[in-house]
């Protein structure tokens, strides 16, 4: 939710984490493409450093670590 209320001016970002946001509140597994897409576009568009300023720098790196965990439990799920 974090990384959608800060991409507002950013369409594309918002529309994926809008998605990935009702998947997760639904209780369904958003793929690890869709959160792998979403962190790099989150990184280069500078919502990362945005997310620090309002929540502090642990609580954004507590965030990132949080979906790069889940991504790499579904990525190692599919190779296999």
């Amino acid at each position: 939710r974090m990384i959608m209320t800060e991409s507002v001016a950013r369409p594309e970002l918002m529309k994926v984490t809008r998605y990935a946001y009702g998947e997760l509140s639904a209780g369904r597994q958003v793929p690890h493409t869709t959160l792998r897409w979403m962190l790099r576009e989150a990184g280069l568009d500078g919502v990362f450093n945005a997310l620090a300023q309002k929540y502090g720098l642990g609580t954004v790196k507590d965030m990132i670590l949080v979906l790069g965990r889940e991504i790499d439990r579904q990525a190692l799920v599919s190779s296999l």
